[in-house]
């Protein structure tokens, strides 16, 4: 599908957001109901995703569910049988900011179960799905913290996302030798503007960008059929970087930067 053709086959398809309650999901359910989805909005808090849904123009089915348990993914996937899902948004995810010794052990735990476990076992099922159908846009919200090394002080988060932007590659690798029409991609983004910082105990240590920003450059790059979407020069420069220096230096500054985020670390 080129872009033409997603914008006049929309309103026969669903677009279905994960983590849809806020930031960049709830940004990402404004832009798809403006070009003519009808949403499928996911997400654990219900009364937020009614609010939302109350504001948009197309059709919103509300499903919630907490995807870092994985009876509650294949129940979303079960759900979704029936609909032509032209777009998904694989969104849900958190981070926290701490010394790996001393953090939140059960926080990390679910961090894997909601970062690699559910975002694994949707993107087989979807693309499954998708494939089926002969067509489709899978994107997995990865970080530009997968981009990366390795992250002291957010060592978990950073290796879930690394985790994320892997599986992608590989499978974006699978699906053009297999000429499958399906795409993969993974959104790659630095700071955003959004709820991210308050759940994982942290401020952003260099400007943010907006959700909108995000959002409007993650469905340009899309449907260009980008594997990796990361909308910003400068986080574009530091992932760069990274290739380049030596790894011990880039895992140095990385930890330079994370402690900026907390005086206590």
């Amino acid at each position: 599908m080129d872009t033409k053709n997603m914008n006049t086959k929309a309103k026969k398809h669903y677009a279905v957001i994960t983590g849809a309650s806020s930031g960049i999901g709830k940004e990402f359910a404004k832009k798809l109901s403006e070009e003519g989805y009808r949403l499928v909005l996911v997400a654990r808090r219900r009364e937020r995703l009614e609010e939302l849904a109350s504001s948009l123009k197309t059709e919103c089915k509300i499903i919630t569910a907490d995807l870092g348990r994985l009876e509650e993914c294949e129940k979303l996937c079960k759900e979704l049988e029936g609909l032509s899902v032209g777009i998904f948004i694989n969104n849900a995810g958190f981070g926290d900011c701490s010394y790996f010794l001393e953090g939140d052990e059960a926080k990390e735990m679910e961090m894997i179960d909601v970062n690699v476990k559910a975002v694994h076992f949707l993107t087989k099922r979807i693309l499954q799905k998708m494939t089926a159908q002969g067509g489709g846009y899978l994107l997995n919200v990865a970080s530009s913290a997968g981009l990366m090394p390795a992250g002291p002080y957010m060592a978990t988060y950073y290796a879930t996302k690394s985790y994320v932007a892997s599986l992608t590659r590989a499978i974006a690798q699978e699906l053009k030798e297999k000429k499958n029409p399906v795409y993969i991609g993974a959104l790659c983004p630095g700071p955003v503007d959004t709820e991210f910082n308050q759940v994982a105990n942290a401020s952003f240590a260099l400007p943010g960008i907006s959700p909108k920003d995000c959002v409007d450059y993650a469905l340009k790059e899309m449907k260009k059929k980008k594997v990796i979407i990361v909308p910003s020069l400068a986080i574009k420069g530091a992932a760069a970087g990274a290739k380049i220096f030596p790894t011990d230096l880039v895992v140095k500054l990385a930890s330079y930067q994370q402690k900026k985020k907390r005086q206590d670390l």
